[in-house]
């Protein structure tokens, strides 16, 4: 066997577990996304308990449990209220829970009432949009498609172009290349499914926000590897093959889907995925 192919499936070792798991967990979001309601709640509030869980055991101190359910009972209220859309007062539990957070945890303070932060914005702003008028279903369907499509083609853009790495302090995989390759056919499979889902969707607009979002989740996926490095892990959990923790899977998506939602509520409308649709 050449060194040619032995490389290459050294590059592509990984890609079998990545894509089962990719497909199983892509599937059940669309399901839960379909039905919305209660199940779509449930499954953003597992899902946002589980990068809590995770984000708290990277800190390797005592009172992890602690911290947890502290962080937990935090993120089920805002939750609750985020599915009635008073996100004023989902916000207020989340900061109410990370001050408190912070009391409990004996160094790391700071990173430990981040945590409760990072986790409970993903299952606000998700559910928010969600949850909002009629764009709700498309707006989150846009979110997933360009965060899931960044994802994609940044992996096989890096590993088929190669070249010069973006911050491999940081990030060892990760290349220019891929990067941009991820971003702009992140922002143009989002747009695709608009395309597919609604004839009412402002084009230009939404190219100029995609491609913003695709660099934020590339910005959300190097501040998680940034935080794993700065406590001498390689992935956040084991739960997900291929993919490591939940948190490695949804950190991306959580930076996109947190300034998706500061975009559209800082444009003052009723419900936030009509501020990103209605132009």
């Amino acid at each position: 066997m050449n060194a040619e192919v032995r490389g290459e499936r050294r590059t592509f070792a990984d890609l079998r577990p990545r894509l089962i798991s990719s497909f199983v967990l892509a599937a059940v979001a669309l399901a839960v996304w379909g039905v919305g309601g209660v199940s779509f709640a449930l499954f953003w509030l597992a899902a946002g308990l589980a990068v809590l869980w995770e984000w708290q055991a990277l800190l390797g101190e005592a009172r992890h449990r602690a911290r947890f359910l502290t962080g937990a009972a935090g993120l089920a209220i805002a939750a609750a209220f985020a599915s009635y859309i008073a996100l004023a007062v989902s916000c207020g539990a989340l900061l109410v829970a990370a001050a408190l957070t912070m009391v409990i945890a004996e160094r790391s303070r700071v990173i430990a009432g981040a945590g409760v932060l990072c986790a409970g914005a993903l299952v606000v702003c998700v559910i928010g949009l969600r949850q909002s008028d009629a764009f709700g279903p498309i707006a989150t369907a846009w979110l997933f498609a360009l965060v899931w499509g960044t994802d994609v083609m940044a992996y096989f853009g890096g590993r088929l172009v190669g070249g010069p790495k973006l911050w491999p302090r940081v990030s060892a995989g990760k290349t220019w290349s891929g990067t941009l390759i991820g971003i702009f056919g992140g922002a143009l499979i989002g747009l695709g499914v608009v395309a597919l889902g609604t004839e009412r969707a402002p084009i230009v607009r939404l190219s100029l926000m995609g491609l913003l979002l695709a660099a934020i989740s590339q910005a959300g996926d190097l501040a998680e590897s940034a935080l794993k490095r700065r406590f001498g892990v390689k992935d956040s959990g084991g739960l997900i093959p291929g993919h490591g923790g939940v948190m490695d899977r949804l950190d991306g998506f959580t930076a996109a889907c947190v300034c998706a939602a500061v975009i559209g509520g800082l444009r003052q409308y009723p419900f936030i995925a009509a501020g990103l649709f209605s132009w």
